[in-house]
């Protein structure tokens, strides 16, 4: 839907009456809250994303897709909506992007924390044989041959859910977030922990999806068509 910029759809800072929709200032159109990113000008000044809605200050919305973020920087979208002297830097899409893979790092470690992870290659297999495996995780780095044998026994299932699986991270990102070394293959056990990791992940992933894409873009493991029916 096409709207004009109406303070009823900016926000004039995180009190701001609850609502479930805002106005995305670059496409100027109106959408739900989990399409959109808040963006506040810092104290110095600087355009920053507020991924937790909770910044002090006017805001503006904008979907959160990469290249929507990248419109919305070069057409002074955010500068108008936002009323003051800020500065919008020009790598404002990288830096937004780094900001959400961080949010996934810390939703994996707080999952850690909570026994929603599982690391390695063994305890990955014997999660997937207990049940309840919710996504599969690889490093980077992980190899076709590693990858192709998790997949091949994620299929084996029985009546279970396709997996999402993540493979943005590094392994020494994992390896950080996990509090473990040479982290390459893990998985997501089922729990509210687990749930926070992938709808950060999900939010993330579309980001990069309306960019055009890159290596690391959620897939998933669907089932084995001979089973579970």
């Amino acid at each position: 839907m096409l709207a004009r910029i109406d303070d009823a759809l900016l926000d004039a800072g995180p009190r701001t009456p609850a609502v479930r929709e805002r106005l995305c200032v670059a496409t100027r159109t109106v959408r739900p809250l989990a399409e959109l990113i808040r963006f506040v000008a810092a104290p110095d000044g600087q355009v920053v994303a507020d991924l937790k809605r909770k910044l002090p200050g006017r805001g503006a919305w904008v979907t959160a897709r990469r290249d929507v973020v990248a419109l919305a920087a070069r057409r002074g979208a955010l500068m108008r909506a936002l009323r003051g002297k800020v500065t919008v830097p020009a790598d404002l899409p990288a830096v937004t992007e780094r900001a959400l893979e961080r949010a996934v790092l810390d939703a994996l470690a707080i999952a850690r924390k909570a026994g929603q992870v599982v690391a390695g290659h063994a305890r990955v297999k014997a999660a997937l044989a207990a049940g309840p495996v919710v996504a599969l995780i690889h490093a980077r780095e992980a190899g076709a041959d590693g990858i192709r044998k998790i997949t091949a026994e994620a299929r084996q299932r029985t009546g279970a859910a396709p997996l999402a699986v993540i493979g943005t991270f590094t392994s020494a990102e994992l390896d950080l977030a996990l509090a473990r070394s040479n982290v390459i293959h893990a998985a997501l056990l089922s729990g509210h922990a687990s749930e926070a990791v992938l709808t950060r992940w999900h939010v993330l992933d579309r980001f990069r999806r309306g960019g055009g894409g890159e290596r690391g873009s959620e897939e998933s493991i669907p089932l084995d068509p001979g089973l579970g029916s």
